[in-house]
């Protein structure tokens, strides 16, 4: 059985720096967060969102029925982000990448079969 490996996000956005970026207040930010319509991590003590998971200025558009079906699943935040950067070839890369593409759907399928 082979490992899976998991791939770093291409870097991390404080929520500040998110905040701004989507030209929201930093409480909407943390609502989000709070909501599970954004994915934040702790590292050194700050919470930090996947770069790649505010791109162009948007949450991608599929992230949080993602992260809903996820949570659903039992995943918590740090295994959902290990499930969203679990190299996986077929998709391009990871979820997270081929969330921002056209196999968005097909990541949210996967996401809902891990419910099952």
């Amino acid at each position: 059985m082979s490992e899976t490996v998991i791939t770093e996000p291409s870097g991390w956005v404080n929520l500040p720096d998110v905040s701004e970026k989507l030209g929201l207040s930093i409480s909407k930010v943390n609502q989000m967060v709070k909501d599970g319509d954004l994915l934040a991590v702790r590292r050194d003590g700050v919470r930090l969102v996947p770069a790649e998971l505010v791109a162009n200025a948007t949450v991608l558009k599929h992230l949080p029925g993602v992260l809903n079906l996820l949570r659903d699943a039992g995943y918590n935040d740090e295994e959902a982000l290990r499930w969203l950067y679990a190299s996986d070839p077929s998709v391009g890369g990871n979820a997270a990448i081929a969330l921002g593409g056209d196999l968005a759907r097909e990541i949210k399928r996967r996401a809902q079969a891990l419910g099952f």
